[in-house]
Parts: structure tokens; sequence; C-alpha cells
């Protein structure tokens, strides 16, 4: 019987890490070894505390290291992962970083399995066949409109028909300079380009002052207004849709588990549901949300600002959705984000990308692109020494 034999996490890190809202500055790798097989998988948040999470001292009975749910557990089907998930809510239910380091060692669990049966992801969570989706680039708004243009002409040069532009000035100071950068990315990627926005929460739960954003928005053409509120205002979210704008809300990224991206569908108000693999609890939790966006005439999208193994992962759950096919791709990332993986989804002749057709997730690991930028971490309680950087 294949059983859960290790779960290693490794630190990766730029050498030097700047304020710029960018999440491929750092990763954390996770790498499991289940029945003589290795699975990979990344946590989308900050490395230490994650890495504490999964080893450090029991506070109570619930209160638990995810490692107690984890190691020497069995793993032969998608229901060992289901149940060891289930079982990580319930054994480390106060310890709340508990479902961001779950969604890399899941993941790298899907990983695993699938190396054991010889077959995709996509194909074990019961899809006859991957579509291709719609690629667009992610990246920043520029600190002026001239520079958000030029990014918006960049994007179109290397064949990208969507972009997304986010965080940047948005939001801090007045409508009509936020308009002049809307404006700008509308020009620069041309009348029939998908022109998406995200404002990273920063109007907190101010419906107003989000809502003064939409002429300029629906001016440019823009398909979707993400975040514009903290993850759990669903109210905001509810009170912004109600305006009737031709402009569709989207979020998703912030819930770290299904009930809260539930919420946000059900009740939020949104169009497009952004879930992240790497922070719902994993692959099986991010196809549940999928399901229900199905059920709900809401589109599922991936929310993917790192790795080609987060992209992959991300994919999965929607991949045989044939109607939801636009999907989030780290067009810029840092360079560490680039050398850890062996091979990348590249788009095909027609811009577009597809899960890929192989067992697990399809990506591999490079021990030798992850070394320069791995960090020597020890964490001791007391003398005790409980995490050490492994060997890579």
């Amino acid at each position: 019987m294949p059983t859960i034999d290790a779960v290693d996490f490794f630190y990766l890190s730029m050498p030097e890490v700047t304020d710029e809202a960018d999440g491929s500055q750092d990763a954390l790798l996770v790498r499991v070894v289940a029945g003589g097989h290795v699975g990979w998988g990344e946590c989308e948040a900050a490395p230490l505390p994650s890495i504490a999470a999964f080893i450090c001292p029991m506070s109570h009975g619930v209160c638990r290291p995810v490692a107690y749910s984890v190691l020497g557990k069995r793993l032969e089907s998608p229901a060992d992962i289901a149940r060891i998930s289930v079982d990580v809510a319930y054994n480390s239910m106060d310890l709340l970083q508990a479902p961001h380091t779950l969604s890399g060692v899941e993941m790298a669990l899907w990983d695993a399995l699938g190396k054991m049966r010889g077959e995709p992801v996509w194909r074990m969570l019961g899809y006859d066949r991957s579509f291709a989706k719609t690629p667009y680039a992610s990246v920043l708004f520029g600190d002026t409109a001239q520079e958000t243009l030029e990014r918006a002409r960049a994007a179109r040069a290397a064949n990208f028909r969507a972009a997304k532009f986010g965080w940047g000035p948005i939001g801090r100071g007045s409508a009509e300079a936020d308009a002049e950068h809307f404006a700008a990315a509308r020009e620069g990627l041309g009348l029939d380009g998908l022109l998406l926005v995200d404002t990273g929460q920063i109007f907190l739960e101010d419906v107003e002052r989000a809502a003064a954003r939409l002429p300029a928005m629906e001016k440019a053409g823009v398909l979707w207004f993400e975040e514009p509120f903290q993850a759990s205002a669903i109210d905001a979210y509810a009170a912004l849709a109600r305006k009737g704008s031709k402009v569709r809300l989207a979020g998703g990224e912030g819930a770290h588990n299904v009930h809260m991206a539930k919420q946000l569908i059900d009740h939020g108000g949104v169009g497009f549901v952004q879930i992240d693999c790497g922070r719902i609890g994993g692959i099986g939790p991010s196809k549940e949300v999928a399901d229900h966006a199905v059920a709900k005439g809401v589109t599922f999208v991936n929310h993917t600002f790192t790795s080609h193994l987060a992209l992959s992962a991300s994919i999965q759950a929607y991949a045989g959705l044939k109607d939801h096919v636009i999907a989030e791709y780290p067009a810029m990332p840092k360079p560490l984000a680039l050398a850890f993986t062996a091979n990348h989804i590249e788009r095909d002749a027609d811009g577009e990308i597809h899960a890929p057709d192989a067992p697990g997730l399809g990506i591999e690991v490079s021990a030798d692109g992850a070394r320069p930028y791995l960090q020597d971490v020890e964490i001791k309680v007391n003398g005790q020494v409980l995490y050490t950087t492994p060997a890579l």
C-alpha cells in the first residue's frame, strides 16, 4: 500500500525582495515522496510561516501541525487526498496558516498520484479531455500612464490577445488619473484586445469610490473589475454589482476555503470567480468551486502570478470546461519562478495554452535552477531542530 513517506519544503527567494506587488519574488516548493514516486507543489503564501505550520508543536487537540494529518497516510486514489484535506481542516482547525501549507502539499499529492497511475491530474478529476485556454498577460500598471501604454504595447507585441493590468497607482489618486491608465492600456492593447483590470483590494469596502472608476472602465471596454474590495467584503461586492455596469466583477483569489468562494459566487454578484489553488487548499477544492461556478452561471478562471508549476496546477480544475476559456498567465515573472521548472506551458501557434497531457502535473522541477535561490533555514525550539533545509 503506497503511503506518504516524506514531505519536504524548499524556500526560494530572489537576492533582493522589493515592495512591488509581485508574488514571484520568492517561492515555497513542496516535495512529496509516496509509493516510490515524487510529486511537486507550490504554496502561494509567505514561506516561513507555511513551513512552520507543517512542523510546529501541537498547541491543543485541534491545533496540530499539518504533518500530523499527512505523513504516513495512504495515497492510492483521489479519495485519499480528499480524506487528508478533511483531516487537516479538523486537526489543524486553529492553525490559521494550515490551508496555505496544505495547498502546496495537496498539489504535490496529485502530482505523485498521477505519476503512479500514468495519468494527468485533469483526467483523474473526471474530465474526458482538456480544452485550450486563452492566456492573458498578467502585468502591473506602470507608475505613469505612459508606462502603462508601453506595457500594453509590449503584451500585444508578444502576441497576447488579452492582458490584465493590476495594482500600481490605481485607487491611490483620483478617478481621473486612473482613467488615463485605463485609456492607455486600451490604446496599447488595441481595440480588439481583451482588457482586464485588477485593483488589488485598494477600495477596502468603499463602494462609491470603486464605482467612480466604472465609467472610465466602460469607456475603455474593460471586461472585468477584479478585487475592488477585501476578499470577505461580500456586501460591498454585491452593492457594486447592483450598479448595473457592463463591467463584470471578478474575485476569489483571497478565498482560502471553498465556502469563501461559494459565498462570493452566491451573494457577491461576481461574473468571474478566480481561484488560486496555492491558497484555497489545493486542486480538489478548486475543482469543487469550478463545479459550483458552472451550476451558478459564473465563469471560472485560475489565479496564477508565479511559476509554471503553479500554472499547471491551477488550470487542472477547469481544464475540461470548454466554455471557461480565460486563463491567467505569468507573463513577467522574476527569474527564480522560471528557473526552478525545467519545462514550461508554452503558447501554441494560435496563442493558446493547454494543461499538460502528461502524468501528474506534467511539470518537472529543476534542482540546478532552484539551487541559486535556495535559502538555508533552520527552525529550532529549546535546542531541538524541528526543520532544516533538506537536500534538493
